[in-house]
């Protein structure tokens, strides 16, 4: 089993979907991928920032799924990092409603002098010179390396994504943004491009559609479960994450035969997180429950045809 370093935002959401609407919760990338990533049982830190405003309750939350949590700053006199967002009938749009920096404007990232020799580190959503930060503090090349990154940064920081991605192993994205980033509409050209940067996997999210992975010549198509009810899919992408780096850590296997098997754990445990507001379903979760919906996955793709 290997360490496993997350890093991302730990932070305040209030949600609106055509299901309801929620107050403030707890969110944040790095809580999505850390619960994730604890249902394979492995060695976890999170590093990440809250001000004084955030619970402890919450934080003990993370601690009793064995989550190491040293590497969360609080700073005292400040604000948790608050996302609000309303969800179109669809599911697949949203408007961003507020979005609060507050401590997060001025994190620097710390990682715990015992995960510095951690084996597989997940860079959570934020800014790429935060992402370089964590990378700078590691005592080795981490066996993998796993990045996800946004168009805002595509956008705004392009340069320093640039940077970051030439020291990466895999990186996940969505379809939109493979194509801003590359400027090429065919998504197999784009993840050939992108791995020309640096990256050995492109795993590229489809949402409802599923998820393509990229090595090389080799590619692989994962679907998404077809659910019923979609309640909200905030989290959805970084559970995808917690859930493929996870067990990545938990098996130690970096082949793409394995990381295929990642990817479908993440669709797994990303099926899951829509069905409730926030991180809800992700804390009720149960090993009988992940080990059925793997199985309807696998009759989902399984088939056989005789060949003439």
């Amino acid at each position: 089993m290997s360490k496993l370093v997350i890093v991302g935002t730990v932070a305040f959401d209030a949600i609106e979907t055509p299901f309801g609407k929620t107050d403030k919760i707890l969110g944040g990338a790095a809580t999505f991928i850390g619960l994730a990533a604890s249902q394979f049982d492995v060695d976890s830190a999170v590093v990440s920032v809250v001000g004084g405003d955030f619970p402890q309750a919450y934080l003990d939350l993370l601690k009793d799924r064995h989550i190491d949590i040293s590497g969360i700053e609080m700073v005292k006199n400040g604000k948790t990092f608050f996302w609000s967002g309303r969800y179109h009938n669809d599911m697949n749009s949203r408007d961003t409603l507020a979005t609060e920096l507050n401590v997060l404007a001025d994190f620097n990232p710390v990682v715990p002098q015992n995960y510095r020799d951690a084996e597989i580190v997940m860079l959570g959503n934020l800014h790429p010179a935060v992402q370089i930060g964590v990378l700078d503090q590691m005592d080795k090349k981490p066996k993998l390396a796993i990045l996800d990154t946004m168009n805002f940064w595509m956008d705004n920081a392009l340069d320093t994504l640039h940077e970051v991605i030439k020291r990466i192993d895999v990186i996940t994205i969505n379809d939109e943004e493979a194509r801003q980033l590359t400027g090429e509409y065919s998504l197999a050209v784009a993840a050939k491009k992108i791995q020309n940067m640096g990256p050995k996997y492109v795993v590229i999210k489809k949402g409802e559609h599923g998820a393509l992975l990229f090595n090389g010549g080799n590619a692989f198509f994962a679907p998404a479960l077809p659910l019923e009810e979609v309640f909200d899919p905030t989290g959805a992408g970084d559970t995808f994450a917690g859930g493929f780096a996870g067990y990545i850590a938990k098996t130690g296997d970096t082949s793409f035969e394995n990381i295929k098997n990642a990817v479908i754990y993440g669709s797994t445990l990303a099926s899951f997180c829509v069905e409730k507001f926030g991180t809800e379903r992700m804390l009720s979760l149960s090993q009988d429950e992940i080990a059925k919906r793997l199985k309807q996955f696998k009759d989902l793709t399984q088939f056989e045809i005789q060949l003439t």
